[in-house]
């Protein structure tokens, strides 16, 4: 035990290398011994088993690819055609990827006939699922034992945050699974009717992981009886103290229901008391509280804060919300009502309160229409799943088809023996990437780094290629500048670019020559707060005005005129303060206008009152994006996004958008409020101890072409919704993909939705949307890598030097599957 300890602190201690063990030859088996779906089914007939860093402190990965035989890959992807079969291999096709968590029960087996075997659940199959791992006949037993040894020590410092050169014998006994024999993967020899595998102890084989001289008794019992660490796993979530109730307060709402708790481990909310009086208190000074109390216990007090993450579901008679504590940890409460009646005065007393906290507005005076709005925006409109049992099947066909339309991504490979050790990948200045401009016309994006722009290159096989550095961004006086904002401009020639320290101008860099070659005054007493597209496609055209947006104005910016650039005759100001924070416009032209009060006003042109004016929800709008047509808007505010039908569906302005006449007084859009469920929020939380707080949302963008997916970034994670789903009201309808870094922009490769552009601190990488996962326990534990992936067996990545290599510097290094590009953009 002491010699393997040893071996393992030797290969944990070398943190260059991404793989600290592996298996080198074997067969992955999926087995399903109480499944009628098939008891076995071989996933890799040759398969390599690796255990490696996820680039994240405490985080590992169990991952397992397939093997090729040599000139076997690219014979593959010549099959599968040109265009076809090759991202494929960069897939779930060649790699299965598991979160290094003690709920897998990781295990081994040696049997009787020396065959080696490692196995975990397959938590996302059906309960008695496996995968099964069965190592080649040359692998020797301490590279077995060793192997486990280093899973065990992984799942160790993932549950307690510290090394495991810290953990006793004890300690890590815990993550020793044997509970029950190790079933064979054959179909022939069945488990039930052919018991003959033996389980390993130190007597029989001299190797276990983790013995002592009394271990082969102990794996014997627990393959009669369950272990008490897994009992002690199964644990559910227990609640966390509550915090103390304020004295005193008018009662908005007070209901009788059931509390529930979401339990991380299984799952699923677990009823804590069938009892309890939900409570909105109103404190004075637009503060506002929530009170659970049951019988002989206080469960929770919470203040009412848009963080709460609010859902309410009729078809269930449930209010699902996220509570905060104060050391960062987010749990998902549920109260569940006897009747709508109960569950409809608790939501008017609670959207009460948290309207009025976010608006400073009483409730009271807003208009009977804009009450209901709000209401609506915050009920879940999700249906019965059996209604969407087709559209699941359908759904799954697509997903299969776009797999296949995405084979063609492949990374570009370098000499593998190329040496990483002179490459610099942070900045010495601190700064890190903050914005990102994807190009329409000339397949470029460009990321703004500090007072430096990155330029990439989007190559025809959908990876991401360093082309240049922008090294320095001054004014035409020589003052060096951040930008706030960019926008690209004039056939994607010309950037637009805004100095924070002077509000009232803007500045175009010429990008054939890489600098900043005129300043434009807008006006001596508006300044720009934000700035918009003439058209939503302008920036292909050789357009030169654009929009341009203060607190409280909307106007044309026209650089061609002498002196100041506002256009007088386009301008609409308002005497009030209306907080502008967004614009976007739609292929002919219209206008939608976001503000920080929440409201959206849509505009057919400038210098004229909005044709309609949609009620804000409470909460900042951040950013804001429009389909090409005019009929969605996309809204995007801290903890969700807010869809819109801009489309009048009665009324004598039927089948005309918002933009182009106004909508009745009571047929205002229904909205839809597109927000991650809380008991994802709670884990979200859970794994990164920050709050969600979304990137400006966006929709694919292509010159005719639809609008299919919405995507946006919180933390580390990027989500993608489906618009087939959100409308179809499926309850499934994004995905997700974690990163170990915080995401900082992204947005779609232009006249695509099937591949994403990610600018995170240190690296820009294009990624195929396909890699995103549905959202569970282990997509949203597992990050993917930062710096570099994995292909065919090996590291592949490239790095780009912090200093950049001039206007005209190239990269060299290797690039990845998805993580293409890992540079200082």
């Amino acid at each position: 035990m002491f010699m393997l300890r040893n071996v393992s602190k030797y290969l944990f201690g070398d943190t260059s290398k991404e793989s600290i063990i592996e298996i080198p030859q074997g067969q992955l088996y999926l087995v399903r011994p109480l499944s009628p779906k098939g008891y076995s089914e071989l996933i890799f007939k040759d398969a390599v088993a690796t255990i490696r860093r996820t680039g994240q402190e405490y985080q590992y990965q169990l991952v397992v690819q397939r093997a090729y035989e040599e000139g076997e890959e690219e014979l593959l992807a010549d099959e599968d055609g040109e265009d076809g079969g090759a991202e494929g291999l960069g897939t779930d096709k060649d790699e299965k990827t598991f979160l290094l968590d003690e709920s897998l029960h990781f295990r081994s087996e040696i049997r009787h006939n020396g065959e080696c075997v490692f196995a975990w659940r397959d938590q996302s199959g059906d309960p008695g699922d496996l995968y099964e791992f069965v190592c080649d006949n040359s692998t020797q037993n301490n590279t077995v034992s060793t192997f486990e040894l280093v899973a065990i020590q992984c799942q160790y410092e993932r549950k307690y945050r510290r090394p495991h050169d810290t953990a006793t014998e004890k300690e890590l006994e815990q993550f020793s699974f044997a509970e029950q024999a190790i079933p064979s993967a054959s179909p022939i020899s069945s488990p039930i009717t052919s018991p003959t595998i033996l389980t390993r102890s130190v007597s029989s084989t001299g190797n276990s992981a983790l013995a002592k001289e009394k271990m082969p008794e102990k794996r014997v019992s627990k393959a009669r009886a369950p272990a008490k660490e897994e009992e002690e796993e199964q644990a559910p979530t227990s609640a966390p103290v509550s915090a103390k109730a304020p004295t005193g307060g008018e009662i908005l709402a007070k209901e009788t229901a059931e509390l529930h708790l979401f339990d991380f481990t299984s799952g699923a909310f677990i009823i804590q008391d069938k009892a309890v009086s939900a409570t909105v208190y109103e404190l004075g000074n637009w503060q506002y509280w929530l009170q659970i109390s049951g019988d002989d216990k206080e469960w929770l007090g919470q203040a009412v804060v848009a963080d709460i993450n609010p859902v309410f579901n009729f078809e269930y008679l449930s209010f699902i919300f996220n509570h905060y504590t104060d050391d960062g940890s987010a749990y998902s409460w549920l109260l569940r009502f006897s009747n709508q009646e109960r569950l409809e005065r608790f939501q008017e007393g609670l959207m009460q309160a948290l309207w009025e906290q976010l608006n400073e507005i009483k409730w009271s005076k807003t208009k009977d229409d804009e009450r209901e709005y709000v209401l609506e925006a915050f009920q879940d409109l999700t249906m019965d799943d059996a209604n969407n049992e087709g559209q699941e099947e359908e759904e799954e066909e697509e997903e299969e088809e776009e797999e296949v339309e995405n084979d063609g991504q492949r990374s570009e490979h370098y000499d593998s023996d190329e040496s990483e050790d002179d490459v610099v990948v942070r900045d010495s200045d601190g700064n890190v990437n903050s914005q990102l401009a994807v190009g329409y016309k000339h397949d470029r994006s460009f990321v703004v780094r500090g007072s430096k722009i990155g330029v990439f290159k989007h190559t025809p096989n959908n990876n991401l290629e360093f082309s240049t550095n922008i090294s320095k961004v001054q004014t035409p006086k020589g003052k060096l500048f951040s930008p706030k904002k960019v926008m690209l401009h004039a056939e994607d020639t010309n950037m637009i670019l805004q100095n924070e320290d002077d509000p009232n101008s803007l500045y175009r860099m010429d990008l054939e020559y890489g600098k900043v070659v005129d300043e434009w005054k807008v006006h001596d007493d508006i300044p720009v707060t934000s700035f918009a597209p003439d058209k939503k496609f302008a920036q292909m055209t050789g357009e030169q005005t654009f929009l341009g947006l203060s607190r409280n104005a909307l106007y044309r910016v026209d650089p061609r005129l002498a002196g100041n650039k506002l256009v007088d005759s386009q301008l609409k100001q308002y005497v009030s303060k209306n907080e502008f924070s967004a614009a976007a416009t739609t292929e002919k032209g219209y206008i939608a206008v976001a503000s920080n009060k929440g409201d959206i006003r849509m505009f057919d042109r400038l210098g004229i009152n909005a044709k309609t004016h949609i009620p804000a929800l409470g909460e900042p709008i951040l950013g804001l994006d429009v389909s090409a047509d005019g009929r969605w808007v996309l809204a995007t505010c801290k903890n969700y996004l807010l869809l819109i039908d801009a489309l009048q569906k009665e009324g004598k302005n039927e089948g005309k958008l918002g933009f182009e006449r106004s909508f009745g007084k009571d047929s205002k859009p229904q909205p839809r409020r597109l927000g991650l469920q809380p008991s994802h929020v709670a884990q979200f939380q859970h794994e990164t101890k920050t709050p969600i707080s979304f990137t400006p949302a966006r929709f694919n963008a292509g010159v005719d072409s639809n609008e299919t997916t919405i995507v946006t970034a919180t933390g580390p994670f990027i989500v993608t919704w489906s618009m087939k789903k959100v409308l179809a009201g499926r309850r499934d309808p994004y995905t997700i993909k974690r990163y170990a870094e915080e995401v900082m922009a992204d947005d779609f490769k232009f006249g695509s939705d099937k591949n994403v552009i990610v600018a995170l601190p240190n690296e820009v990488n294009m990624v195929a949307k396909q890699s995103f996962r549905k959202p569970t326990r282990e997509s949203i534990a597992t990050p993917t890598p930062v710096g570099g992936g994995w292909s065919g067996g090996r590291r592949s990545s490239a790095r780009v030097s912090a200093l950049g290599a001039g206007a005209g510097g190239r990269a060299s290094g290797r690039l990845a599957r998805e993580d293409v590009v890992n540079s200082p953009y």
